[in-house]
């Protein structure tokens, strides 16, 4: 029953994008993975069962990015960078991991619970896992570290909790100001103006800006050198 599980959870997670997790009905996601509803209470058991299982899924789609960024054949601290650069961008557009890194759950989420202590253990193998509830982000933190290997770990640690100061704090939007006929002064090249005299960055700018990569691969670089091979 994989497939009508995937089934189930992708139109689970399609529904949040219009309505809020109180809002969606059981049945509604039922009949938008063509599948019974009782089949759907056969995986999940509940509602809350059904958001323990999205939010585990979530969890475990993140990590294996993390391990395929930094398995890639490219230099370890370049692909740590990457997994920094990596978690800004996906968490921006995924509000599900967004709050399974920050804790910052609201309204519009299936906030999901542990299983009740003594509850009868569900039929489904995944389900089990996902009853016992997601990690905290401190623990998934600790696990994407751990993807890194115990040289790279601290080194890791730093770059990823960077990309979460972009994720709790991220830049406020710049709305470009209109171009200046009597030849005002204009910005640099390729650049658009900001409201009180400050310039946005190039069309090519990204959340994680080219700087802060630059910074943590400067950090891991001289974390390797040291004698001590970990960061002052």
């Amino acid at each position: 029953m994989a497939n009508a599980r995937d089934a189930l959870l992708d139109a689970a997670l399609a529904a949040l994008t219009h309505r809020s997790w109180s809002a969606i009905r059981m049945a509604d996601v039922a009949a938008a993975a063509r599948v019974s509803r009782q089949t759907l209470y056969n995986e999940f058991g509940s509602k809350e069962g059904l958001a323990r299982a999205l939010v585990r899924r979530e969890a475990d789609t993140y990590l294996q990015g993390v391990r395929t960024l930094l398995a890639a054949p490219a230099p370890p601290g370049h692909n740590v960078a990457a997994v920094a650069e990596w978690i800004v961008t996906r968490a921006a557009v995924r509000p599900l991991l967004r709050a399974l890194l920050t804790g910052a759950w609201n309204e519009r989420l299936p906030e999901p619970r542990p299983a009740r202590p003594g509850a009868r253990p569900a039929p489904v193998p995944a389900q089990r896992r996902a009853d016992a509830g997601p990690p905290a982000p401190g623990e998934l933190v600790a696990q994407t570290v751990a993807c890194a290997g115990e040289r790279w770990a601290a080194g890791c640690e730093l770059a990823v909790r960077l990309a979460l100061s972009h994720v709790v704090a991220p830049p406020p939007p710049v709305t470009p100001r209109p171009s200046e006929p009597d030849g005002g002064h204009h910005g640099p090249e390729g650049a658009h103006a900001a409201p009180e005299g400050q310039w946005a960055e190039p069309e090519s700018w990204s959340p994680m800006t080219p700087a802060i990569t630059r910074l943590i691969e400067t950090i891991l670089s001289v974390e390797t050198t040291s004698p001590r091979k970990t960061i002052p």
